[in-house]
């Protein structure tokens, strides 16, 4: 049997700079990757402009450079592939697996029920536009089945989209193309092989699992890594403030991110060199320690 070469990749959204939190991720799927000699990606998910902070593309991109990664090939920019998106849309609408739907938030909160990530679609565009309705978002057909997949840390996810999530959204009302269709396009066109990211992102994985079968597109390995809250237990991000990564001392920060992966790195290493840190953590990647662990409490940042 032919091996396929590792490829694995860090897509960040240019929202803000970098935080403690990002770079966890950024350095567990850079170790994943580098530890079995394999290909590393960086791609900006700049899908939603009124998000996005100007400039943050090129400051991420200058820090990853500052703190020693180092990526294969030219960065890919969501942005710029509109129409490869729009193009696997039209293929699934002429399919009959997505379909438009006219309604609004309201609409769906007066029918629907509600799980664990708010209303569930009640299905009321699925055999067609009702009279009085226009066209807002696309929206995939789900099926009422477990979907599964074995994450490496957490273990085996199931999810039921028909009674958990409902037909979800592919476009969106105001045009922009939802994460969950990119995502899955880009991994294949990409030829990713290994996904290693956030635990965040665990709930949307069966999502992106359906849409992989409903395009036909291979289906990478997922491994979801622990991702770093705060003191009230919310993730690190812009909205909670995580403040941005200082270039002073990366070492010092790379150290706190290999403590949090759980390493062990030995105190000398907090005065090594760039070159040194990357050496030793090459050597030591192991994931173990993690398995079944979904959030941790930040490293210190003062």
């Amino acid at each position: 049997m032919n091996h396929i070469p590792y490829r694995g990749r860090f897509a960040p959204s240019p929202t803000g700079p970098l935080h403690i939190g990002s770079l966890i991720a950024a350095m567990a799927s850079y170790l994943d990757a580098r530890s079995r000699s394999g290909h590393w990606l960086v791609r900006m998910e700049d899908l939603d402009p009124p998000r996005e902070m100007p400039g943050a593309a090129d400051s991420i991109l200058h820090t990853l450079d500052r703190f020693g990664f180092e990526w294969d090939g030219p960065v890919w920019y969501q942005s710029r592939r509109s129409e490869v998106y729009q193009a696997e849309l039209e293929r699934l609408l002429a399919g009959g697996q997505a379909f438009h739907c006219g309604c609004s938030r309201q609409d769906i909160l007066q029918d629907a029920r509600f799980g664990a990530e708010g209303p569930i679609y009640p299905g009321t565009c699925r055999e067609g536009l009702p009279s009085g309705k226009r066209p807002r978002a696309v929206r995939l057909r789900v099926a009422d089945a477990e979907i599964g997949l074995q994450d490496r840390l957490q273990g085996r996810i199931c999810q039921n989209l028909g009674r958990e999530l409902g037909d979800f959204v592919i476009r969106r009302a105001d045009g922009l193309f939802a994460y969950q269709l990119a995502v899955v396009i880009d991994d294949a066109d990409q030829g990713i092989t290994d996904v290693v990211r956030g635990s965040d992102l665990l709930g949307s994985t069966p999502r992106q699992c359906w849409l992989q079968t409903q395009l036909g597109l291979p289906r990478p390995n997922y491994m979801h890594v622990p991702v770093a809250v705060n003191a009230a237990g919310d993730k690190l991000s812009k909205q909670t403030h995580a403040p941005g990564l200082e270039d002073a001392d990366p070492v010092e920060m790379l150290w706190r991110a290999a403590a949090f992966l759980e390493l062990s790195p030995p105190e000398r290493l907090r005065a090594a060199s760039l070159s040194s840190f990357w050496d030793w953590a090459l050597n030591h990647w192991q994931v173990d320690r993690l398995r079944g662990i979904l959030t941790k409490p930040a490293p210190d940042q003062i």
